[in-house]
């Protein structure tokens, strides 16, 4: 029996150290039953929503990216599922193949997934892509489901080591509402079926604020009503509602909005 793998959706690749970020890659392991197909078929369609029926995320950082959306490439993301929920996949659609390493430095970025219930995965990229058959790591990106210290999902905040790639990440205040109440549905659904996922999100909400504050940084969340917060570094996770005018200063690094 394959160990549960419970880690972020999406592997960071920067450069070519292509650098593994275990700060934000939290391995969960433990002798348990994972979410089956037909589990992540019910969550899926609880996660349709776009971010933005207004703007298109992928072509405003592909300019940035080597002319490619930064969360539809290999070389930038690797996107993470459950054997499950690549069962689900390939029973849908022939976009979906196992992430082949190309070279040394490829295979250490997946050693972690060696024995457990997650693989790493690749689509035939942007230009191929089918809406209705993304993965969870694709219809959630840049986002992952934030707890504050007393373990209450709040809201919404952004995996940071894609700051400066990722356009969304600098334009927060595109998210639209269906998208913010599928992401937190289909996120509690998903904890009902395995609550070691709650816990995985609850430790890397605890890993942003502890790199944020060793930086002397505040980050940005989306609450649950749609509104916006800064969540303050060394203050034990306090949020205070954020100005829409220091949320506009994201954007320096992507002019082009």
């Amino acid at each position: 029996m394959d160990e549960m793998c419970h880690s972020a959706r999406v592997i960071a690749r920067q450069g070519r150290a292509l650098k593994l970020y275990r700060d934000i890659r939290i391995l969960l392991y433990v002798w348990s039953m994972p979410p089956s197909p037909k589990d992540y078929a019910e969550i899926y369609k609880k996660l349709q929503a776009p971010i933005s029926t207004v703007y298109d995320c992928g072509k405003k950082c592909a300019p940035y990216n080597n002319g490619m959306p930064v969360c539809c490439t290999t070389d930038n993301a690797i996107p993470i599922v459950e054997k499950s929920e690549y069962v689900l996949l390939r029973s849908r659609t022939d976009m979906w193949t196992p992430f082949k390493p190309k070279n040394a430095a490829d295979r250490a970025e997946i050693a972690d997934l060696k024995g457990s219930a997650c693989r790493a995965v690749e689509c035939k990229g942007a230009a191929f892509c089918e809406r209705d058959n993304r993965s969870m790591a694709c219809r959630s990106f840049p986002f992952y489901p934030y707890f504050n210290p007393a373990g209450e999902l709040v809201g919404l905040a952004t995996y940071w080591s894609f700051e400066g790639q990722c356009w969304v990440i600098s334009n927060i205040m595109i998210v639209e509402k269906p998208f913010l109440d599928e992401m937190l549905d289909s996120h509690e659904l998903l904890f009902k079926k395995d609550d070691d996922w709650r816990k995985t999100y609850y430790d890397q909400s605890a890993q942003h604020r502890r790199v944020f504050s060793r930086k002397g940084e505040k980050f940005p969340v989306i609450g649950r009503d749609g509104s916006y917060f800064w969540v303050l570094p060394k203050s034990e996770g306090k949020m205070i509602p954020a100005k829409k005018a220091d949320l506009m200063k994201l954007r320096k690094g992507f002019p082009n909005f």
